[in-house]
């Protein structure tokens, strides 16, 4: 039987917004999408040629019940927290952080004489781990496995499998893949997803068709979110196409969400307001991930 192959159900182009101290970004899905990108809820595309887009940075805050995955695409952010975990994310970076119980940290773009460009991805981790013990994966370029393809085009493997190799990111319980690939012009690919996950390509640069019959074009900046199926097809046009790839396994729960606190009732963000204010949001220490 033949694999059925994904169409695209929707498509988000993203609106500009400002959070942190003041850093301009692009929302590409937030809290309106619930529960549709199931199992993650947003997904924030920073960066500029002008520092003064992003220097003032994210100063410490905190976070609880979900997981926060930084992916950076060029010039570097320095990052500290509660846990004692600090440095800095350069150039195809990975910080896979999770707040689980509770953990605050902070992360600043550091000036750079070209462009700063990254992605920040939440995760939501189910009711069973919201309160589990904080972790945090610090993963340079060179941990990410890269696929050659057949047509001159690559795959970084940061989560999940592709091709048989499985990125460092194992063992989490939505069974998330996360994959930044490249294709030369007119080049394609497709590529295997479980029939029940949730999946959505997000356009870095150039354009293509990722939909699974002829349809309008994805441009840079574009988020494509999947309906059923067990595959997807994504082919460039006239120059190279670079896109993220994500799929994972939904939740099905219910979502509580106020800043950077998501849980599944209103009492319990209530519950962690309170804590933040009496010194008692901290339960737990964690050493670093080795993996």
């Amino acid at each position: 039987m033949t694999a059925l192959l994904r169409s695209v159900a929707q498509r988000f182009p993203g609106i500009e917004t400002m959070e942190g101290a003041g850093v301009r970004l692009r929302r590409m899905f937030g809290n309106r999408q619930v529960p549709l990108f199931d199992p993650y809820l947003l997904l924030d595309n920073f960066g500029s040629s002008d520092p003064e887009d992003y220097l003032a940075g994210f100063p410490w805050h905190p976070h609880r019940g979900i997981e926060t995955v930084t992916y950076m695409l060029e010039g570097e952010v320095a990052h500290g927290d509660t846990l004692g975990n600090s440095g800095t994310i350069g150039p195809g970076d990975v910080q896979w952080m999770t707040a689980g119980s509770g953990i605050i940290h902070q992360e600043m773009p550091q000036r750079s004489e070209g462009r700063l460009s990254g992605f920040q991805l939440w995760v939501n981790l189910p009711a069973k781990e919201k309160m589990a013990v904080p972790a945090y994966r610090g993963l340079s370029g060179t941990d990410l496995p890269i696929v050659p393809l057949e047509h001159g085009g690559k795959v970084r493997v940061i989560a999940g499998t592709f091709d048989r190799v499985v990125g460092p990111v194992r063992g989490l319980s939505v069974d998330p893949t996360y994959l930044d690939i490249d294709l030369p012009a007119h080049a394609s690919i497709e590529l295997p997803t479980p029939r029940s996950h949730t999946a959505f390509s997000q356009v870095v640069n150039g354009s293509g068709s990722f939909d699974a019959a002829p349809g309008p074009r994805a441009s840079p900046g574009e988020t494509l979110l999947y309906g059923p199926g067990e595959r997807v097809r994504i082919a460039a046009e006239d120059g190279t196409l670079r896109f993220l790839f994500v799929t994972g396994r939904p939740i099905g729960e219910p979502v509580a969400w106020y800043g950077p606190i998501v849980m599944n009732r209103p009492e319990e963000l209530n519950e962690a307001a309170r804590e933040l204010q009496t010194g008692q949001f901290i339960r737990h220490r964690s050493p670093i991930l080795e993996e």
